[in-house]
């Protein structure tokens, strides 16, 4: 994997990202020279003689660049130039897009020898990557990669803890190229609304992407400014696919039906009757029938999923609607289906009295709604109880969300710590408390969360449920900046059951 200084020149001018080239003697529109560079990095630590450095990100500092010229970097790209001692610096209009079509020439267009679906919405997006997954393992002969939110897999088989939702787009290309090396034909990946912020997916086409549905949230200073914004970035996956599943309910969902249409995307919806597939709940909970309104004789077809909840059901739907356009098969489908797991997704335990325990990374007032009110109705004469707390430094938006969902639809409340990171967790306990706005609900703190999931366990009663909201099965607590070890809530609930 190579790319040379020409190569370097025709894509950029292709693109109109190219300014200019400049050596120390002068400024031109054209290669000075010829060098041919085995190695692309933003990081200056892995820079050598042989690497194009990309100087980008909000802090980066000349410094260094000076540390990778020091280690024999000859060439940097930027946005503007440095004064540095550098044979060469190319200098752009767009570090981040720069990077993303150098990366994908880089890795010889990896994303063009695999089939790709994407999916982006406010909540649902992991479940729905695992939905595809296991159907895709199937149809495909387990030749399906992953790159989700809580875990990534370049060969279908071993899977590693992700960084990020989106990777970045050299990273992001890079695993590609490995999927395609380990013999993959096909990828599922969740898209952020950040990755089309800052350009990590920048000039990728998706065979099929899956919008399931939007709301405020990742609205704060260090993310979206503004609602509009996030909806911005989101909305941008529907003209990069080829072919668009929806969920019909939806908010602004005329709008985005009107960029399909403009863009002559074909569109398939899910949902309600309204929906070109109907998705009914069966009398088993883990039931659900899908039927074709626009056929000309009714076809209703039954499927099973062990997750609980409606919402997840109208999950399993986008995922097999999808996986039906890059040729998944009936009873990979079923199988599939009926198979997944998704680690912290409504996983249901049960004490030995009858008490559920629900555990779930709900995180905003969206997926917070969906669980409590799925609880409450499932446990009408039993009190519905959560633990949750909400991650720091970062979409403090999501607290006045949760407090909000929980005065809807709980019965009482335990405010703990959920990765408070350098935030103090008893301020945004505090901040989740105010927005409670329900004085029937019964709030108390506890900042040892395995104390509070334990001494939660031990009184319920069996009509009753227990929500463990945030952590799932992630073993590690961010505090201070430092991922500390942590059980992980379900694990801690198998312990428990197992010994009492």
């Amino acid at each position: 994997m190579t790319l040379t200084l020409s190569q370097i020149q025709s894509l950029l001018e292709q693109e109109h990202l190219l300014r200019e080239f400049i050596t120390p003697a002068k400024w031109s529109l054209t290669a000075p020279f010829e060098k041919e560079f085995s190695q692309l990095s933003y990081d200056s630590r892995k820079a050598d003689a042989d690497t194009l450095f990309f100087c980008k990100g909000n802090h980066f500092k000349q410094s260094y660049l000076e540390q990778a010229l020091e280690q024999g970097l000859h060439v940097y790209i930027a946005e503007q130039p440095f004064e540095v001692d550098a044979d060469l610096a190319i200098i752009v209009h767009d570090i981040r897009r720069t990077l993303a079509v150098l990366s994908m020439a880089f890795y010889d267009y990896p994303q063009e020898k695999l089939q790709i679906i994407g999916i982006t919405g406010t909540k649902g997006k992991t479940t729905t990557a695992y939905f595809v997954k296991e159907i895709l393992e199937r149809a495909t002969t387990h030749k399906t990669a992953m790159f989700s939110t809580v875990q990534t897999t370049v060969d279908g088989v071993n899977f590693f803890k992700s960084k990020l939702t989106t990777p970045e787009s050299l990273e992001l290309y890079e695993m590609m190229h490995q999927a395609v090396q380990n013999g993959m034909t096909h990828l599922v990946m969740e898209v952020s609304s950040q990755a089309y912020k800052v350009e990590r997916v920048y000039k990728l086409l998706f065979d099929v992407g899956i919008f399931l549905n939007i709301s405020p949230d990742h609205i704060g200073p260090i993310e979206h400014p503004t609602f509009e914004d996030y909806f911005y970035c989101k909305r941008q996956l529907i003209t990069h696919s080829k072919q668009l599943i929806i969920q019909n309910e939806t908010d602004h969902l005329d709008l985005l039906l009107e960029i399909a249409l403009t863009h002559n995307i074909p569109v398939t919806t899910y949902g309600n009757a309204g929906a070109d597939y109907f998705v009914e709940t069966l009398e088993h909970p883990l039931q659900f029938c899908l039927s074709d309104t626009k056929a000309s004789e009714k076809a209703v077809e039954k499927y099973e999923i062990r997750l609980a909840g409606h919402f997840n059901q109208e999950n399993a739907a986008a995922a097999l609607l999808a996986s039906r356009l890059v040729g998944a098969d009936p009873v990979s489908i079923q199988t599939g289906l009926k198979e997944a797991l998704v680690p912290g997704r409504m996983n249901l335990l049960l004490k030995e009295n009858g008490a559920h325990i629900y555990v779930d990374y709900a995180h905003n007032y969206l997926s917070m709604k969906s669980i409590l009110s799925f609880a409450k109705d499932n446990h009408p004469d039993g009190t519905v109880t959560v633990v949750t707390g909400s991650t720091g430094n970062k979409a403090e938006s999501r607290r006045e969300g949760l407090g909000q969902a929980i005065g809807e639809y709980a019965d009482a409340a335990v405010l703990t710590i959920d990765d408070s990171n350098f935030e103090d967790p008893k301020k945004i306990a505090e901040e989740i408390h105010a927005a409670i706005n329900n004085d029937h609900v019964s709030v108390s703190y506890d900042f040892d969360r395995k104390h509070a999931i334990e001494t939660l366990l031990a009184q319920a009663g069996p009509k009753d449920a227990i929500v463990l909201a945030g952590k799932g099965t992630d073993t590690y607590m961010t505090v201070n900046g430092e991922d500390l070890p942590y059980e992980g809530d379900y694990a801690i609930v198998q312990q428990y059951l197992a010994s009492h």
